[in-house]
């Protein structure tokens, strides 16, 4: 077929995807990943053949150096022989030298990490077991990519950025990403829990000792087993504890010790929090790698293993069963004799067998002995399995849904000890197989709602220190959601004023709000705060590093070049593909309610859409009246601007009640809001209020936690361009939508005495909004690549090179980081020459 020049452009085999956007590399390899458990945070282990690959030209100048061939063809060939020697010089080489590893798909920050190399036999590519939650990584069989550095910048910047020992927080919400679990958890809780004949025995048989040190010596001289009751002094007082627990204490820093508790995967990721916030990222990685070692060592011990036949089916099943029968048979009879309506009877039936699967769950757990191997690792934490699984395997699966969400009315009797009979099997794979489907569809789904928000918020940096902004924004405590708490919202943001409990002041205005002051405020009874936002900062490019807070990746206030939009468009984007795909359906009766959940609602947000469910809002202030007649139900709207008539769909409630005065933006009926709708009525800082909160409600209801700052960064992005009003005397044209910076720059070169030209806020969903970029470099790379060229090309337009995807496309290093500070440093130098 024949390309045309646009064919070669655009798409993702285009010229701007596929060869200046990303290119090949030089240097990298590629192969699957085994678990390294010996491995520090901070290591990686690369198979010997692969190293010399990628260290090639590094041994052939060595070769070379130490004379060992003449010319670089018999250094070639020298190398191909695999000499002791050619071994030797590798190992020298690798050390002090990192490398970075990546895992596709990169969806934030912690998918390229930089390690330091260990070689190792084999083929396969050895990973630190805690990294692998960054990575989204496990060990059926992915596969890894390895790059080298080259140059000594490069170097430098892998180890003083890319280090995994550096990121150990995760960038969306500065929650720790690196801690102990799996294996390593078991080995903890096993150390540390205490048998049940223990807890029998009486105080005075307890063995007594003057230190842990005499303790660890006893255990080692066998003279204590493992978990046995004893007493130790522990700094000025005597403690009942185990040798366990001593041995737990003895790897942990001074802040964290004694705890005399059990261990699990709570408990260890606690410890990691706590060091972080209390110590240096060292200590933190040293800590992981001593709990981890430990956890290994004693799960091993342990001798932990399950089968099938560890889970005990209760003899009282079959009478739980009969029970169960005899009352839907019951509920059957009433239906029949028309005492129910045909939904009571499912609900009934429902109930009934619920209360059965439940007996039985209650029966199947309490049948496990304390130390079984199922109950162990299940307390611990270690594994993904819950007293849920032990129901199923042993006790009886119970309801489950079909492909549209709804609850099949037959319970599935038998569990996976008994084996399903075929038309239970059958049932149950049908809402399975569904949900295996859904996963498939939802990840190019993120994806691409991920690209999008990469290209909208790419050219959003921390521009300056303070835009010296008077606006803000208030958090009240009634926004909190069940995962996301006040305290959790207001930390690591700027006071707006001085927050006072009594007289007494807690955070000065400009003030970084940190976690303690964020739980004091939460506890004092304060219910709203004013804090700076992204959403009223003032800076024309980007946004100022008061107005953004705290870089959570890092832990510190954003200091000046930090790219904050991309990681808001990875934070969001990142966990996308746990969200669920369709529409919820209600079933039966409320088949109406289809409300938009998940990802489809996440996008209606974003593109700013009408949504689907959508609900009436009062356009003005008035007096509301009611009427409902049969099925039809009416809410009247009568104001100083006229009367209005809302009528209102089967199934939805009505939130307003009859003879009730309304102000303007009050919303009358259930559904979502139209944005465009309610910026007219309810203003801007309010619209933006309501589109942050929508997402952060999707995103918590599927237990996924976020800062709201990612999603104020995107929504900025949203409203960052005008609709012209009034030309005046520039050359635009009324309507016409443009950027703050293109009204600004027109406004600025307009000789004395003429007339500014003057635009509205106007919203735009992401897709529209990269489109209108000012860079035409990046518009052109993101979408109607043939359109956006010529219209530049006919406009005779200039790109500035202000974002990361404009440098990243003509081969220029991109403006983050120290570049930015630098840059900002000679402007402040310049400015304050030109004063002088």
């Amino acid at each position: 077929t024949l390309r045309s020049f646009a064919d070669l452009l655009s798409g993702k085999q285009g010229r701007f995807r596929q060869n200046l956007l990303g290119k090949r590399v030089d240097y990298s390899g590629r192969s699957v990943i085994v678990v390294g458990p010996y491995l520090k945070l901070n290591q990686v282990g690369i198979p010997r053949e692969m190293a010399l690959e990628l260290w090639k030209p590094h041994v052939l100048r060595e070769i070379l150096l130490r004379g060992s061939a003449s010319n670089l063809r018999s250094a070639k060939a020298y190398l191909e022989e695999r000499s002791d020697e050619v071994w030797e010089i590798l190992e020298q080489l690798v050390v002090d030298h990192p490398v970075l590893l990546n895992r596709a798909p990169s969806l934030h920050r912690l998918s390229i990490l930089g390690f330091y190399p260990i070689l190792v036999d084999g083929s396969a590519i050895q990973l630190h077991p805690a990294v692998c939650a960054g990575f989204n990584a496990d060990f059926d069989g992915d596969a890894m990519a390895v790059h080298l550095p080259i140059s000594k910048r490069a170097i430098a910047e892998v180890k003083a950025l890319m280090i995994s020992t550096n990121n150990l927080l995760r960038p969306a919400t500065g929650e720790p990403i690196a801690f102990p679990n799996k294996e390593q958890v078991l080995g903890t809780y096993y150390l540390t829990s205490i048998p049940v004949e223990e807890e029998t025995r009486k105080e005075e048989d307890f063995k007594v000792f003057s230190s842990e040190q005499e303790a660890i010596i006893a255990y080692d001289l066998e003279k204590i087993v493992l978990r046995e009751k004893i007493k130790v002094m522990v700094g000025e007082q005597i403690l009942v504890t185990t040798v366990g627990r001593v041995i737990l204490n003895s790897v942990l820093p001074d802040f964290l010790r004694f705890y005399n508790g059990k261990v699990g995967a709570k408990e260890a990721k606690d410890f990691i929090s706590q060091a972080l916030v209390k110590s240096e990222d060292q200590v933190v990685a040293d800590l992981v790698d001593a709990i981890k070692h430990l956890g290994f060592h004693y799960a091993t011990y342990s001798g932990a293993s399950i089968s099938a036949f560890d889970g005990i089916i209760p003899s009282e099943k079959p009478k739980v069963l009969a029970d169960a029968e005899k009352k839907v048979s019951e509920i059957d009879q009433n239906f029949r004799r028309g005492l129910i309506t045909d939904s009571e009877r499912k609900e009934l039936s429902r109930v009934v067998w619920s209360e059965a699967t439940n007996v039985l769950d209650d029966l199947a757990w309490n049948a496990l002995g304390e130390d079984n191997p199922i109950k162990l690792i299940i307390g611990s934490g270690a594994a993904r399995a819950t007293r849920d699984q032990v129901k199923q395997i042993s006790g009886m699966r119970g309801h489950v849904v079909d492909p549209t969400g709804k609850v099949v009315e037959l319970p599935i009797r038998s569990n996976y000890r008994e084996g399903l009979t075929s038309f239970e099997y059958f049932v149950g794979a049908r809402g399975a197989r569904k949900g295996l489907v859904d996963t498939a569809l939802r990840t190019a789904d993120a994806g691409y709602l991920t690209r999008r928000l990469v290209d909208v918020a790419q050219d959003v940096l921390i521009r300056e220190a303070d835009c010296k902004t008077k606006n803000s924004i208030s958090l009240a405590k009634e926004e909190e959601t069940f995962l996301i708490t006040f305290s959790r919202r207001l930390n690591g943001r700027v006071a707006a004023e001085d927050i006072k409990i009594r007289s007494k002041v807690l955070v000065k205005k400009n003030e970084l709000i940190d976690a303690l002051a964020a739980e004091a405020i939460e506890k004092s009874g304060i219910t709203e705060v004013k804090i700076r936002s992204p959403l009223t900062c003032e800076s024309l490019h980007g946004v100022c590093a008061s107005c953004y807070g705290l870089d959570l990746g890092r832990n510190r206030p954003a200091a000046i070049g930090t790219p904050v939009g991309i990681v808001a468009a990875q934070s969001i984007g990142e966990p996308g593909t746990q969200l669920t795909l369709r529409t919820k359906h209600m079933g039966g009766i409320a088949a109406s309610k289809d409300i938009t959940q998940g990802l489809p609602r996440i996008e209606e947000v974003f593109e700013a859409r009408t949504p689907k469910f959508e609900a009436n809002v009062a356009p003005y202030a008035g007096k509301i009246s009611v009427s409902e007649e049969g099925d039809s139900r009416k809410v009247f709207l009568t104001g100083k601007e006229g009367a209005m008539q809302f009528d209102v769909p089967v199934g939805r409630n009505i939130l307003v009640k009859d003879g009730e005065k309304v102000e303007a933006g009050v919303q009358l009926t259930e559904g979502y809001l139209d944005p465009k709708k309610i910026l007219g009525v309810r203003g801007i800082l309010s619209t933006q209020k309501y589109l942050v909160n929508e997402i952060l409600k999707v995103y918590s209801g599927q237990g996924i936690s976020l800062d709201d700052i990612h999603l104020e960064v995107i929504v900025r992005q949203m409203f960052n361009k005008l609709r012209i009003t009034d030309p005046g005397d520039t050359e635009f044209i009324p309507e016409e939508i443009i950027t703050k910076i293109q009204l600004e720059k027109a406004n600025d070169e307009l000789s004395k005495g003429s007339k500014r030209a003057v635009g509205e806020p106007v919203l735009l969903g992401i897709t529209r909004s990269s489109l209108k970029t000012d860079s035409w470099l990046s518009a052109a790379s993101f979408m109607e690549t043939t359109r956006i060229l010529t219209e530049a090309a006919a406009a005779g337009k200039v790109d500035n090179l202000l974002g990361l995807k404009e440098s990243v496309i003509v081969g220029r290093l991109i403006p983050t980081g120290e570049r930015s500070q630098l840059k900002e440093k000679k402007k402040e130098e310049k400015v304050k020459k030109e004063a002088k």
